[in-house]
C-alpha cells in the first residue's frame, strides 16, 4: 500500500534520480561545447549530426555556439568557455603557437579570394591602397600569399582590420579598395558591386597549398578527457561520410541549420573537395596532413605571424583521429 510516507519517499527518490540525470546531461552539455563558423564546410557536419541524431548515439548533448571566425573560437578556448571548434586555415597559426590542438581535417576549400574595386586589375594595383581583411583568417592568408607571389609584402598596402560582415559593408560602400575575403560573403557584394574584380583564388596555389578546414580542441580537454574527444571525432567522421554520400541532402540540411540562401550554400558546397573519413585516415597515417600543416607553418613564419611554430606532431592529435 502506498502510504503518504512511502509516496514522499518515492517522490524524493524520483526527484533525486531526475536531478542526477539532468545534472549528468548538463555536465555532458557543458563538456561538449562546440564552436563553428556559419558556412557550409564548418556548419554542415554539425547540421548532419543533429539531423541524423549522431550525438545521441554517443550519449552526449552538445552546446553549439556560432562564431564569426576561427581566432575568436581559439580565444574562447583559452578563456575556458569552449572545448571544440571548426576553423579555417587562416587560424591554424594559433594551434601552431600552442593555443589549441588540431584534431583532424574537415575538408579542403576553394572559396577564398582577393577582390578589388573596378579599375584595379592586378595585385600590384593594390599598392598603397586600403585593403580590408579579417586578420588571422583564410582571407588574411590568401591576401598575404597573393602579395608574396606578386613580389610584394603586407607593408605595400594599407591593411584595414575588420570583421567579415564589415568587409562586405565597407567594400560595397567603396570605403576600401580591396579585400581578403571568401564566398558566400562575396555573393553579398557582387549584386551591389557588379564590376568588382577577383585578383587571386585558392586555386592559384593548389595543390601545393591546400586550404584545409580543421577540427580543433582546447588543450586541457585533450589532456584531461581524451574519451570525450573521441566521441566528438566519431560524430564528425560519421557526419563527413554522410556528407560525402549525400551532398544534395547535406546542402538542404545545412541551409536550414544556418538560415542561409540555398543558392549561396550550394555554390560553396560544390566548390569544395569533400573527403571521407577513410580518405582522411589514410592522409593522416601517411603523413599528408602533417605536410599540409608544415606548409602552413612555413608560411606563418615567413609572414611573421608565428616566429617559431611548433612542429605538427606537437599540436595535431593524429592518433586520436585515427583511433576514434
Amino acid at each position: 500500500m502506498l502510504t503518504r510516507r512511502n509516496l514522499m519517499k518515492t517522490t524524493a527518490a524520483v526527484a533525486a534520480v531526475s536531478a542526477f540525470s539532468i545534472g549528468k546531461a548538463a555536465a555532458q552539455s557543458v563538456d561538449m561545447t562546440i564552436g563553428y563558423i556559419p558556412d557550409f564546410p564548418n556548419a554542415s557536419v554539425l547540421a548532419i549530426a543533429e539531423d541524423q541524431k549522431l550525438w545521441e548515439a554517443e550519449g552526449v548533448t552538445p552546446s553549439i555556439k556560432v562564431f564569426t571566425n576561427g581566432p575568436i573560437q581559439i580565444q574562447a578556448m583559452g578563456a575556458g568557455s569552449l572545448n571544440f571548434g571548426t576553423i579555417g586555415p587562416g587560424a591554424l597559426w594559433l594551434p601552431a603557437s600552442g593555443k589549441a590542438k588540431v584534431l583532424g581535417v574537415n575538408d579542403i576549400g576553394f572559396s577564398d579570394r582577393v577582390i578589388a574595386q573596378a579599375g584595379i586589375g592586378s595585385i600590384q594595383g593594390l599598392k598603397g591602397k586600403k585593403v580590408g581583411v579579417p586578420q588571422g583568417t583564410s582571407g588574411d592568408m590568401i591576401l598575404r600569399m597573393a602579395l608574396t607571389k606578386a613580389g610584394m609584402t603586407i607593408g605595400d598596402i594599407q591593411v584595414v582590420p575588420m570583421d567579415p560582415s564589415t568587409v562586405v559593408a565597407a567594400f560595397t560602400s567603396k570605403q576600401i579598395d580591396g579585400a581578403g575575403i571568401w564566398y558566400p560573403l562575396i555573393d553579398a557584394i557582387k549584386p551591389r558591386v557588379p564590376d568588382m574584380k577577383e585578383l587571386a583564388s585558392n586555386q592559384d596555389f593548389y595543390p601545393q597549398t591546400s586550404f584545409i578546414n580543421t577540427f580543433v580542441a582546447r588543450n586541457e580537454i585533450v589532456e584531461q578527457n581524451p574519451e570525450l574527444v573521441k566521441k566528438f571525432l566519431r560524430v564528425m567522421k560519421k557526419a563527413m561520410d554522410y556528407r560525402a554520400a549525400n551532398l544534395d541532402r547535406s546542402i538542404e540540411i545545412t541551409t536550414a541549420f544556418i538560415a542561409a540562401p540555398a543558392d549561396a550554400t550550394e555554390k560553396v558546397a560544390r566548390s569544395r573537395k569533400i573527403l571521407t573519413s577513410k580518405e582522411l585516415d589514410a592522409f593522416t597515417k601517411d603523413g599528408t596532413v602533417n605536410k599540409w600543416l608544415s606548409d602552413f607553418n612555413k608560411m606563418f613564419a615567413e609572414f611573421g605571424t608565428v616566429k617559431d611554430p611548433l612542429p605538427p606532431e606537437q599540436y595535431f592529435t593524429s592518433d586520436l583521429f585515427v583511433n576514434a
